[in-house]
């Protein structure tokens, strides 16, 4: 009840800010209806802001039939967007936003799922398979795999990746039972050499 309430007011006080712009005529009146609507204003305001308000304008924007009158052009939609994105600020925007590293790993975090999809979907296409296939073969591609390969820092890494690899428990455990199965097949065997 309290809500409802609430939201008739707030229609209120918007109807009453489009009379206060639309109904007083000459400078006398236009002095006035720039007070009404000032302070007017100033209320719609007020209230939007108390916790009250907002759950008033909540249920407004979950009302079906508000819905459908705010549901856009896909169209123009897809033009804005576009328009938007392209546009020489966004470049600005991206280019700057990017080389915060904070906002880059948490967009290649947010998009990690896609990006895995992408790249399955990819090495299922045969087209892209030849083409990686022909990049992977291009004898300058060769080149700068084997001298990344050569390189110090290249080799730190290696080294970490095989520390890391030999000291994890897992592979311990692997290493461990692939050992006790070679000992004894080496055991079987030597049973049937002796017998």
């Amino acid at each position: 009840m309290k809500r409802n309430a609430i939201f008739v007011m707030v229609m209120g006080l918007f109807m009453s800010l489009l009379a206060a712009g639309c109904g007083n005529v000459g400078q006398a009146g236009q002095a006035q209806g720039q007070t009404d609507y000032d302070e007017t204003k100033k209320m719609v305001i007020d209230i939007l802001k108390t916790d009250d308000g907002k759950k008033a304008l909540r249920e407004v924007m979950q009302d079906p039939e508000i819905k459908k009158e705010l549901v856009m052009d896909q169209q123009a939609a897809r033009e804005t967007i576009q328009q938007t994105l392209t546009s020489e600020k966004a470049k600005d925007f991206w280019k700057t936003a990017f080389e915060d590293p904070k906002f880059a790993e948490s967009y290649a975090k947010s998009m990690k799922s896609e990006h895995e999809k992408l790249m399955k979907d990819l090495m299922k296409d045969p087209d892209y398979q030849k083409m990686l296939i022909g990049v992977m073969q291009d004898p300058e591609m060769q080149k700068t795999m084997q001298e990344a390969m050569k390189s110090q820092e290249f080799r730190k890494h290696l080294q970490t990746v095989i520390d890391e690899t030999l000291s994890s428990p897992i592979y311990k455990a692997k290493m461990e039972e692939t050992l006790l199965k070679a000992a004894e097949e080496a055991g079987k065997e030597k049973e049937k050499g002796g017998s």
